[in-house]
């Protein structure tokens, strides 16, 4: 058994990679930005059901600044990088998400160097994979990249594409003898364990409130957190995953539309509030002329981007859950913790 360490034990992925590793028998350590936050993670690890819970080390440690990755990685074998930069709203300038997550992920990389990591998963995303291609049906894999000049292109997704490449160019450069894997996950939904949780989960949650009162014509891919936390473990170990890069999706998008389906068949009083009807593209282009928030949806209206997980299924023999499986566990974890009314 190896000691791991991850990054952002408070997300919504970070807790469940925790979650995953101790039953494994692996000794963890984790980072969060506050010890005071370290409660927060011991609820979750707690709803989760994980073993030795009480055996988790955590070291106080920030994106955005050198102090405490020393102490992190100290007779650490492997990393998890999770921990990430996700603005809730647009920043006033694209630097303000780029550099932490550029310099976020070079200051893991050199603490692990430094330390004699043998391995560090990054948690990359399909940001970094298939954006700024404009319409296009082709099926995005392992070897494409987001055109950071193209068309659609927020500074989130600019940033995950900046940061990556930075992870790549660094372990060629000046890596030693330390190997990279990059796990790419598309909207991350399924089974929460608090109130930190992914953006994606924000779907389901103004669907089961009554907030999104029409379906906007958008189509998203979606992986549930506890596969890819699975293919993240994969990823560490493996022999044929060092410097390679493995997307994690279920299979084919899944438009909102069919995401209110589901919720609607299997939820039944609790899905009272998931909207019924769908929003034309052309009044949700009108409505964005008025409204900010809008404003960056309108470049994925009717927009299907479709992505292979054949990679990591072949070389890793990871299967995943379905879409509807995903979004269902994301509904029914919301409804049992309460979180719905936040």
């Amino acid at each position: 058994m190896a000691h791991v360490l991850v990054t952002g034990g408070t997300g919504f992925l970070g807790s469940h990679l925790i979650a995953r590793l101790l039953p494994a028998g692996h000794t963890v350590t984790t980072t969060v930005r506050s010890l005071a936050r370290r409660p927060d993670v011991e609820r979750m690890l707690a709803v989760a059901e994980a073993p030795h819970a009480d055996g988790v080390s955590y070291v106080e440690a920030d994106l955005t600044s050198d102090r405490g990755w020393e102490r992190a990685v100290a007779g650490v074998d492997h990393v998890l990088h999770a921990a990430s930069p996700f603005p809730g709203a647009g920043p006033k300038h694209e630097d303000e998400v780029i550099v932490p997550a550029r310099d976020g992920t070079l200051r893991v990389l050199r603490a692990a160097r430094d330390a004699g990591v043998r391995r560090t998963v990054l948690t990359s995303s399909f940001a970094a994979v298939g954006y700024g291609h404009g319409r296009t049906a082709r099926t995005f894999g392992e070897d494409d990249w987001t055109r950071s000049d193209g068309p659609g292109v927020s500074a989130y997704v600019k940033s995950k594409t900046i940061a990556e490449r930075a992870a790549w160019d660094f372990v060629e450069r000046e890596g030693g003898g330390l190997e990279l894997t990059v796990v790419n996950p598309v909207g991350i939904f399924g089974p929460v364990l608090g109130p930190d949780f992914s953006t994606s989960i924000r779907i389901v949650h103004a669907m089961l409130t009554g907030r999104m009162r029409a379906a906007p014509p958008i189509w998203t891919n979606t992986v549930d957190v506890r596969d890819a936390a699975d293919l993240h473990l994969r990823a560490l170990t493996a022999p044929q995953a060092a410097g390679q890069r493995y997307l994690a999706l279920a299979g084919e998008p899944i438009s909102f539309h069919h995401i209110a389906l589901a919720l609607r068949a299997e939820l039944g009083e609790a899905a009272a509030a998931v909207p019924t009807g769908s929003a034309p593209a052309w009044l949700l282009r009108l409505l964005a002329m008025v409204n900010p928030a809008l404003r960056e949806t309108v470049p994925q209206l009717n927009v299907v981007r479709r992505a292979s997980n054949a990679k990591a299924r072949k070389e890793l023999d990871w299967s995943p859950r379905s879409n509807e499986e995903a979004v269902v566990a994301t509904a029914r974890s919301l409804v049992r913790l309460g979180l719905l009314n936040g």
